[in-house]
C-alpha cells in the first residue's frame, strides 16, 4: 500500500507540474480536411476533422429538427460553444420537438452549476459521479459515460471523439462522422437503451423507439455497456487486427494497451503488415503519456511504427485496416475504455470509407514525427525509471 501510495503521489506531482508548464501555451495550427461524404448503401457517412465544421453541422441538424433530438456527451463546457448547443436545444423544444440530453456528471464537475441547470420541457439525465450506491463492490456500476452521440429525427446521427466546447472547436485534432440511412437507428437505440437503463424513475417515462424496417450490414454500432458486462469494442479491434494482411493505421489519444492487445499488433508487424500508430507527442493527461510508453520498446522492436503528433492534441479514436475496414468512435485503447466505460464505436466495412480514413491518417502523419527504436533507447535514465515505477498503474487507466 505504501508503494502504491507513492506511485499515486508521483502521478499527482507529474500532473501538477504539467499543468503549470502548460499555462498560457496555445496549440499550433494543424491540417484538416473539409467534411467529406462517402456513400454506403442507402446512406451516407460524412467525416469531420475540424470541430468548427462539425459543430456547424450538428447545430444545423438540431435547428431543422421536427420531432426528436437526442444529445449525449461526455464533456459539455459552459462556454460560448456550450451555450450555443444549449440554446439550440431550447429553441427546438420551443418548436415542439422532443429533446433528450445526457451528460457525465464527473466529467463536468468543473462546469458551472448554473450552466448545468436545464428548464423543462427538455429531458436531462445527469449520469452520476458515483452510481454504485451501497453496491460499492459491484464493478459494473463504476464506468463513466464517455460516449458522444447526436441523433436528430432518426434521419441523421453524429458520433466520434469530439466533446462540446470552444477549445475543441479549433484547438484539438479529432475525428467525428455523421450518418444517414438505416444505420442511424442503431445510434437511436444506443441512446434509448442508455436512457432507459439509467433513468431511475425520476426522468419521466421510458424512451420508446421504433424498430427499423431495414438495416445496413456494412455499418455496425459497437457498444460497451458495463452494467451488462458487455465490451464488444475490444473484441472488434482484436478481430480486425488479427485478420490484417496489408496495413493497420491506428490513431489514439490515449494508448495504453493490455498485453494481449500489444501482442496482436506485434504479431501483425511480424507477419509483414504495415502497422502505424499515431499518438499525441504530449496529451492533456501527462500520466497517460507515461503509462502508454510501457509497450513502446516491444512494438518498435517488432517493426511497428510509432508516430507522435506535435503542436496540438490529437484526440481521435480511429483505425483503418487493409483498405476495407474502419472504425470511428469514442473508445480509447486503454483499460477504462476497453473494459470500463460506456463507449460507442462505428464499425464500417467499406473500401471508400477506408480510403477516406487513410487520407485523414496520411494528413495527420505530416504533422507528426516518427519515433525510432534508437531514439527511444537513448532517452534519459530518469525517464526509464519513472516509466518502470508507474507501470503498475496501467490497469487503472
Amino acid at each position: 500500500m505504501a508503494v502504491f501510495g507513492l506511485q499515486v503521489l508521483v502521478a499527482l506531482v507529474l500532473t501538477v507540474v504539467d499543468s503549470y508548464r502548460r499555462r498560457g501555451k496555445r496549440p499550433k495550427p494543424f491540417a484538416t480536411r473539409p467534411p467529406t461524404d462517402v456513400a454506403v448503401g442507402e446512406g451516407t457517412l460524412t467525416s469531420y476533422t475540424f470541430g468548427a465544421d462539425l459543430y456547424d453541422a450538428m447545430l444545423d441538424a438540431i435547428g431543422r429538427a421536427r420531432q426528436r433530438v437526442l444529445l449525449e456527451t461526455y464533456i459539455w463546457k459552459g462556454d460560448e460553444v456550450g451555450e450555443r448547443f444549449k440554446q439550440a436545444l431550447y429553441d427546438a423544444a420551443a418548436r415542439g420537438v422532443e429533446v433528450y440530453a445526457i451528460y457525465d456528471g464527473f466529467a463536468n464537475l468543473v462546469v458551472s452549476p448554473r450552466f448545468k441547470h436545464f428548464r423543462p420541457p427538455i429531458h436531462v439525465l445527469r449520469y452520476p459521479v458515483y452510481g454504485a450506491g451501497i453496491r460499492f463492490f459491484d464493478l459494473r456500476r463504476y464506468g463513466r459515460d464517455h460516449r458522444k452521440i447526436l441523433v436528430v429525427d432518426d434521419e441523421v446521427a453524429f458520433v466520434g471523439g469530439y466533446n462540446i466546447g470552444s477549445a475543441f472547436a479549433t484547438e484539438w485534432r479529432d475525428t467525428h462522422v455523421s450518418v444517414t440511412g438505416p444505420a442511424v437507428w442503431d445510434l437511436t437505440r444506443a441512446f434509448a437503451d442508455f436512457w432507459n437503463l439509467h433513468r431511475r424513475g425520476h426522468h419521466g417515462g421510458p424512451l420508446v423507439v421504433e424498430a427499423p424496417s431495414d438495416w445496413e450490414s456494412r455499418i455496425r454500432v459497437q457498444r460497451n455497456i458495463p452494467r451488462l458486462w458487455m465490451f464488444p469494442i475490444r473484441a472488434m479491434y482484436l478481430e480486425a487486427i488479427n485478420r490484417a494482411a496489408r496495413n493497420i493505421y491506428l490513431t489514439q489519444a490515449y494508448f495504453i494497451p493490455d498485453s494481449d492487445f500489444a501482442d496482436s499488433l506485434v504479431r501483425a508487424a511480424q507477419r509483414g503488415v504495415d502497422v502505424k500508430i499515431l499518438v499525441p507527442e504530449t496529451s492533456n493527461h501527462v500520466v497517460a503519456d507515461w503509462l502508454s510508453r510501457g509497450y513502446y520498446r516491444e512494438l518498435l522492436a517488432a517493426g511497428v511504427e510509432i508516430w507522435r503528433f506535435h503542436g496540438a492534441m490529437v484526440h481521435a479514436k480511429t483505425a483503418t485496416i487493409d483498405g476495407s475496414w474502419s472504425t470511428v468512435g469514442t473508445a480509447n485503447i486503454d483499460r477504462l475504455s476497453m473494459t470500463g466505460n460506456y463507449e460507442v464505436n462505428l464499425e464500417v466495412i467499406d473500401p471508400a470509407m477506408a480510403q477516406e480514413m487513410e487520407r485523414i491518417f496520411e494528413m495527420d502523419l505530416r504533422n507528426a514525427d516518427r519515433l525510432t527504436l534508437d531514439v527511444w533507447e537513448s532517452r534519459p535514465v530518469q525517464a526509464k525509471l519513472t516509466e518502470l515505477f508507474l507501470a503498475p498503474l496501467r490497469p487503472l487507466l
